[in-house]
C-alpha cells in the first residue's frame, strides 16, 4: 500500500480523492462534524503540493436515487469555511460529466463531485462506471477507511483504471489497527462493550489467540454474569448464547487469555431510576444492571496499569443517564493517565464509545479514535477489507 503523503511530483497532479463524508443531517445542518475534521490534513496536503482535487463521498443510503436532503451541499460549505478556499459542488450527473467540466480556471483547486450513491453502479461496483470515474483524474486516492469494507466502484473497481494510494487519514487507521492486531507490544488488554455477544463473537474469538485479556462490560456481561450463575433480574440479555458463552471461555482457556467480567454491578429499577451498588448475589428480580460497580472499577484499573496496548470497543454501562456512567468515565479515566505517562497506547473505536469520549471532551486524549463503524469491527474479526486489499 503505497501512502500519498510519500510522493514527490504531485503539481498540478489531478486527484480523486474518496472520502467518508457521510456526517449526520438535520435541516441541512451537520450536527457531528468529526469525520470532516478527520480528513483536513490529507486536504491541506494536497493542496500544499498544488494539485486539483475532485472528492467523491456520500451521505445517508440513497439506494441509487437522487434524494435531495442527502446533497453534499451543506458539507462543501463546512469546508470552505475550515480550508478558506472556493468549492465548488457538481450537480451535474457524473455519467455525463468529463474532466474538462470540473475546473475552469488555475485558481480552482477543489470540486465535489455530487452524493456517489445516487448511482446505483456505486454499490453494484460497476467497472464502466469506476473507468468512467478514473477518466476524471491523473490518481486515485482513498482515504475513507471507513467504507473500505464495501466492495463498491469507488473503492474497489476504480483502483484497475488509476496509480493508487493510501490517503494520511487510512495510513493512521491501519497504523493504528495494526498495533492491536499484529504489531502488537504486550501486555494487551481488550475492553469490550455491547448490547449482544452475538454481535461481536467473531471478534472476540480472533482476539483472543492475541491478548492477555478481554474485559467484557456493558449488556453482553449479562450473559456472562447469568451463565455463571447468578441472577441479573430483568436486565438486557440476548436468548440462547450459552453456547456461544461456552466456546469462548473455552478458547481463552486454551489460548492463555483470560475473560473478566463485572464482579458487583449499580442496578435500578428502570433506565431512569436511582442507582445502588450490588454484590452479583443481592440482584432482586425486578432490578437491572446498568453499570458496573466499584470492586470492578478497581479490577479494570489494576489491569490496566499492567497493560502497554488497550482497545477499548463499547461502554461498561448505559452511559446515556449520567447515573449510570461513572464505570465508563472511569475507565476513560485511567486510560487517559496512562496515555499522558507515555505507559500505554489506547485505540477506541464504536458509536457509543465515541459519544462518550466527545460528551466528555476527551477525544484528542487517546492514541486513536476510530469512526469507522463497520470497518474497524470487520478488521478486528481479522477480514480482508476490499479496500485495502485493492490498494496493495
Amino acid at each position: 500500500m503505497k501512502s500519498i503523503s510519500e510522493e514527490l511530483n504531485l503539481n498540478n497532479q489531478k486527484i480523486l480523492l474518496r472520502l467518508d463524508l457521510n456526517v449526520p443531517l438535520i435541516d441541512d445542518k451537520i450536527t457531528d462534524t468529526t469525520r470532516i475534521d478527520k480528513i483536513l490534513p490529507t486536504l491541506k496536503f494536497l493542496i500544499s503540493q498544488n494539485t486539483k482535487i475532485i472528492i467523491i463521498s456520500h451521505v445517508g443510503r440513497p439506494k441509487g436515487q437522487v434524494v435531495n436532503e442527502l446533497s453534499l451541499r451543506p458539507i462543501c460549505d463546512d469546508l470552505e469555511m475550515k480550508l478558506s478556499q472556493n468549492i465548488k459542488l457538481i450537480s451535474k450527473g457524473i455519467k455525463e460529466i468529463t474532466s474538462k467540466d470540473l475546473f475552469n480556471n488555475d485558481h480552482e483547486k477543489i470540486v465535489v463531485l455530487e452524493n456517489i450513491r445516487f448511482y446505483p453502479e456505486e454499490e453494484k461496483n460497476n467497472p464502466k462506471f469506476a473507468k468512467h470515474l478514473a477518466s476524471l483524474a491523473d490518481i486515485y486516492v482513498n482515504d475513507a477507511f471507513s467504507c473500505s469494507h464495501r466492495a463498491h466502484a469507488s473503492i474497489d473497481e476504480i483502483t484497475n483504471f488509476l496509480p493508487c494510494y493510501s490517503g494520511l487519514q487510512l495510513d493512521l487507521e491501519v497504523g493504528a489497527l495494526k498495533k492491536i492486531t499484529s504489531e502488537i507490544k504486550k501486555p494487551i488488554t481488550c475492553i469490550i462493550g455491547g448490547s449482544k455477544v452475538s454481535t461481536k463473537i467473531n471478534i472476540i474469538k480472533n482476539l483472543i489467540p492475541k491478548f492477555d485479556n478481554i474485559i467484557i462490560v456493558g449488556g453482553m456481561a449479562n450473559n456472562i454474569i447469568k451463565y455463571m450463575g447468578n441472577q441479573i433480574g430483568k436486565s438486557l440479555k440476548e436468548e440462547n448464547c450459552d453456547p456461544i458463552i461456552k466456546e469462548i471461555i473455552s478458547l481463552s482457556e486454551t489460548e492463555n487469555c483470560k475473560i473478566i467480567y463485572p464482579q458487583d454491578a449499580v442496578v435500578g429499577k428502570n433506565l431512569n431510576g436511582s442507582p445502588q451498588t450490588k454484590e452479583l448475589s443481592e440482584i432482586s428480580s425486578d432490578e437491572m444492571i446498568l453499570d458496573i460497580g466499584p470492586k470492578t472499577i478497581g479490577i479494570i484499573k489494576n489491569i490496566i496499569d499492567k497493560s502497554n496496548t488497550i482497545l477499548w470497543n463499547g461502554p461498561a454501562g448505559y452511559f446515556e443517564n449520567p447515573s449510570f456512567a461513572n464505570g465508563s468515565i472511569e475507565i476513560a479515566k485511567k486510560i487517559i493517565e496512562n496515555k499522558k505517562s507515555n505507559k500505554i497506547y489506547s485505540v477506541i473505536g464504536g458509536g457509543d464509545t465515541v459519544s462518550l469520549l466527545n460528551s466528555l471532551n476527551v477525544v484528542n486524549d487517546f492514541n486513536f479514535v476510530s469512526t469507522a463503524g463497520g470497518a474497524f469491527l470487520e478488521y478486528l474479526e481479522g477480514k480482508e477489507l476490499p479496500g485495502i486489499k485493492a490498494l496493495n
